[in-house]
């Protein structure tokens, strides 16, 4: 097999020939190649080359293309600052009161310059890797998560509580704009497209509000996934373990999910249901661990996974920029060498 052929078949509940590997690491491909991040996130063919520098150097299975958590955001005029070393961050509401949601007006996220280096950086990835190595789109933010960068965290949280219907207006409308950026990502050729919609989980909100006010869009946007021909993964970071069985129910095709949740619980409520990707802490682990301590956590995650193909090692979200590249190796390795 191929790493395309392995992170179908995992996708497909199919035993790979070994565990496949996909990491979230575009911030250390990055500076392993010796980019910063406005390099990155301005040149498609930059952001493509150290991608591609990375699957080369680990062997991986797949790609994911990431750039931030503002490209959306920015590409409907919030407020977004660029740092040369960092990722993109959007500051102050772009909606300032949430009663006058009904004058957002409708935007062509395409005529986007960011959106248009991402998607350009996604089809030179598919054009360079054809169906050797499985190429992941991340379209940035779920339409809860893009909501909050409308209004901010903070603001929005307040909203749900007292204005319930415009709160509603604001996620019908950032719903569409997600939707947008999926039709788009899936016309770039990529194999599977992803969602991040962090604020969303339990270190933000409870369960009741996450199945009120984010899972139906969520639902929304996987559903036109598939309609798109993609299957689709959904990003949310933290201790997820008291929604992981409402997620359970999205349809999802794989989950996201990172190493403040429960592996026991993940495993009880998803591995019949969709594919892990994760989850082995990016920071305290892969960054500022040991090889030998990358190597402990990464084989607790394959014992638990012995027997069952939903799996696709990963970092549990965003491996740091200054991750030792001696820990990336060993990550990828344990993983590689396990026996199914």
């Amino acid at each position: 097999m191929n790493g395309y052929e392995r992170i179908k078949a995992a996708l497909e509940g199919r035993m790979p020939d070994r565990r496949p590997v996909m990491l979230h690491n575009f911030l250390q491909a990055a500076e392993m190649a010796g980019i910063n991040m406005k390099q990155y996130r301005e040149s498609p063919e930059l952001a493509a080359k150290c991608l591609i520098e990375s699957v080369e150097r680990y062997n991986l299975d797949g790609v994911l293309f990431d750039v931030d958590t503002a490209l959306l955001a920015s590409a409907i005029g919030v407020k977004t600052d660029y740092p040369i070393d960092e990722p993109a961050r959007t500051h102050d509401p772009m909606l300032e009161n949430l009663a006058d949601v009904d004058s957002l007006q409708e935007v062509d996220i395409s005529k986007s310059v960011r959106i248009q280096h991402a998607l350009e950086t996604v089809r030179i990835l598919k054009n360079y890797f054809k169906d050797e190595v499985y190429v992941r789109g991340n379209c940035d933010q779920s339409p809860f998560s893009l909501a909050t960068m409308v209004r901010t965290p903070a603001n929005f949280m307040m909203d749900l509580m007292l204005d319930e219907e415009n709160s509603v207006k604001l996620l019908r409308y950032t719903t569409g704009i997600t939707r947008q950026m999926i039709g788009l990502m899936a016309s770039t050729g990529a194999d599977m497209l992803s969602n991040g919609d962090s604020p969303a989980g339990p270190d933000m909100i409870s369960p009741e509000m996450y199945r009120t006010f984010a899972l139906p869009y969520e639902k929304m946007v996987c559903d036109y996934s598939h309609e798109c021909g993609k299957p689709y993964l959904l990003h949310i970071c933290g201790n997820t373990n008291l929604i992981l069985e409402d997620m359970a129910t999205i349809g999802l095709d794989a989950v996201e999910l990172d190493y403040k949740t429960s592996i026991d619980k993940i495993y009880e409520v998803m591995h019949d249901k969709c594919t892990l990707f994760g989850t082995v802490d990016p920071s305290g682990v892969i960054t500022f661990g040991t090889p030998k301590q990358v190597e402990e956590k990464t084989i607790e995650l394959l014992k638990k996974y012995d027997g069952c193909p939903r799996l696709v090692i990963n970092a549990g979200c965003a491996i740091p920029r200054n991750a030792p590249d001696e820990n990336v190796k060993k990550f990828v390795e344990t993983a590689q060498k396990w026996a199914l």
